[in-house]
């Protein structure tokens, strides 16, 4: 009798080859030399979020400077917000630089993923999606990079089944079909039908859009990037750096404006965003895209041409409900049919749950996980009880409303790495968050967000889900930040090392093929940057900057030095004497 096929094994495994997983890729080999690891790709190419969503104008809305990884800049990028395809042809660069490529297994998709005690290993079960084969593979440290954006969500009207034209949504964009005189019916409002729209309207004979909900529509910021920019960019020491440190403190800027003592910033871009919508909309839907509700509630649009276009006589706006699709158009509630050859479901994906079935120690899925813990949420965004050896990319609480989710990605992605650098060496094989420190740390960021106005805004968004505690509903936030992203990059720079629990066999062999430089240039550069902002501080001890920056450092500052018997704390206090005395 035959012997059963050996299941193939890597180290390391992730779940998506988009910027999540060509972070961990790139990161394995910058850090430890490690390239034992197999990606799973659903599709048939590299890109993730953005080799998926195709379709017209498509592009991003956080700077290309930003929207990229800290050790791969970009000087090339040809405008401030990337394009679709110009993000792709980035990522596929960066996979290519180390290598990636050939550990990519395409047209795969995960459907389970199952820990296994005995062995230590997580076992995958893998679908083709060419062939519908089933096949497995194991690993001992996961990774999941599956993404927010990755399920687009049903559309929540009966009768599309009967519809005899072409419903694409906007994540299964079907490039072949053209709309040149049809006419067309686009459901949403979002970000993505605000670029959608502009793009397509020229060519449709008609264009109806049914308004779902508002958005705060705020004036554009993209532009083309001069070639003698992108020249001072590749040939400038340091130019780079600048340009990203820049983008990111006017991102930041933006981010007092979330929590509830924000108000008076929200009103200023409120006020901003509502002008120019009304300088640019037609008077006779601004009721319809203007909104009553607070600014910072959902995800605010920059306008990419969209207001202007409600101006063509070939394009319709209502709030009327969907209430039935016909096999020839969308009939509302009005009773009036409109007719449509395509229909375009920009209506987004399925949030605040977990796209694979994934089961840890006792058979317990995440959805389990999470119903008993009242909710999504994961120990520093990253790591859950029970589901050991494994890490969750861009997990719950990782997305924002300012700023880009690529450096939560490289933090996430650097602060596991370090989290299992002792198992690396040997010291362990099995590396799990505490229980207790799990839930005081979704405790403490459910009660943040509570005081933001993602939560208090007064208008439902994606970022929330109604749950029931204590009898009582109210919202739960597992999709976006409460705090500056200073401090998610100190809280991943600085491990919680009691947190967590090694465990297993110790075999003393470490795998690591690539010592780091040393640290000691880190802890220098922070000692001076703490004791500069220790005396900003005497001088402006209200600025909000100040006191974000220096919540961060305190934070780091429970670090001890190594070496010494003193804190960061400590040592800054004696830099910052020292800095003074410079300033005489």
């Amino acid at each position: 009798m035959a012997s059963e096929k050996p299941i193939p094994y890597t180290q390391f495994a992730c779940i998506g080859a988009g910027f999540s997983g060509i972070c961990l890729g790139a990161t394995l080999q910058r850090w430890y030399g490690i390239t034992d690891l197999r990606i799973f790709e659903q599709t048939a190419s590299l890109g993730g979020t953005w080799s998926i969503n195709r379709y017209p104008g498509a592009a991003c809305d956080v700077p290309s400077a930003l929207y990229s990884f800290s050790f791969s800049t970009n000087p090339n990028w040809t405008r401030i917000l990337p394009t679709a395809p110009e993000l792709s042809a980035y990522l596929e660069k960066v996979a290519s630089d180390y290598s990636l490529p050939s550990k990519i297994t395409y047209n795969t998709r995960v459907t389970r993923c199952e820990w296994h005690e005995s062995s230590t290993r997580w076992r995958l079960t893998l679908v083709d999606t060419t062939t519908n084969d089933v096949s497995y593979h194991e690993c001992q440290f996961l990774f999941s990079g599956a993404g927010q954006f990755s399920k687009p969500r049903p559309l929540d009207v009966p009768g599309i089944e009967s519809f005899k034209g072409k419903v694409m949504h906007s994540a299964r964009w079907d490039s072949s079909v053209s709309l040149r005189d049809k006419k067309v019916v686009v459901f949403g409002n979002g970000c993505t039908a605000a670029q959608i729209v502009p793009s397509i309207v020229p060519d449709c004979a008609q264009l109806t859009q049914i308004v779902r909900s508002k958005h705060w529509i705020m004036p554009p910021i993209d532009q083309a990037v001069p070639p003698r920019v992108r020249k001072v960019l590749q040939y400038t020491p340091g130019m780079l750096a600048l340009q990203r440190f820049i983008i990111f403190c006017l991102a930041e800027a933006d981010f007092p404006a979330y929590p509830e003592k924000g108000k008076a910033l929200r009103e200023k871009k409120r006020g901003i965003a509502e002008r120019y919508m009304k300088r640019t909309a037609p008077k006779k839907y601004w009721d319809l895209l203007i909104p009553d509700f607070e600014y910072g509630t959902k995800r605010r649009i920059f306008d990419s041409g969209y207001l202007e276009a409600l101006h063509r006589e070939n394009l319709r706006l209502t709030d009327e409900k969907a209430v039935e699709v016909l096999e020839d158009g969308v009939k509302l509630s009005s009773g009036e049919v409109v007719q449509a050859d395509v229909l375009v479901l920009a209506n987004g994906f399925e949030m605040n749950q977990y796209p694979i079935e994934v089961v840890g120690r006792g058979g317990k899925t995440i959805e389990e996980h999470w119903e008993e813990i009242g909710g999504m949420a994961a120990y520093n965004c990253t790591h859950l009880s029970g589901f050991p050896n494994f890490t969750l990319l861009l997990g719950p609480n990782t997305a924002t409303g300012h700023t880009s989710t690529v450096m939560a990605i490289e933090n996430a992605t650097n602060f596991a790495l370090r989290i299992l650098r002792p198992a690396l060496e040997g010291e362990a094989s099995i590396v799990d968050v505490k229980q207790s420190a799990e839930l005081q740390y979704a405790h403490t960021i459910q009660d943040a967000l509570q005081k933001t106005v993602w939560n208090t805004g007064g208008s439902h968004s994606w970022y929330t889900k109604e749950v029931e505690v204590d009898g009582k509903h109210v919202k739960r936030n597992g999709m976006t930040f409460p705090w500056w992203q200073g401090r998610y990059w100190s809280d991943c720079l600085f491990p919680v090392w009691k947190d967590f629990e090694y465990q297993g066999n110790k075999t003393g062999v470490s795998v690591i093929k690539k010592k780091r430089s040393s640290k000691a240039w880190v802890v220098c550069l922070g000692l001076l940057v703490t004791g500069l902002m220790a005396q900003w501080a005497k001088a402006n001890p209200s600025s909000p900057v100040v006191v974000a920056v220096m919540t961060a450092a305190l934070r780091a500052g429970m670090w001890q030095v190594p070496g010494t018997n003193a804190s960061v704390v400590d040592l800054a206090g004696r830099i910052s004497s020292v800095v003074a005395s410079w300033r005489v």
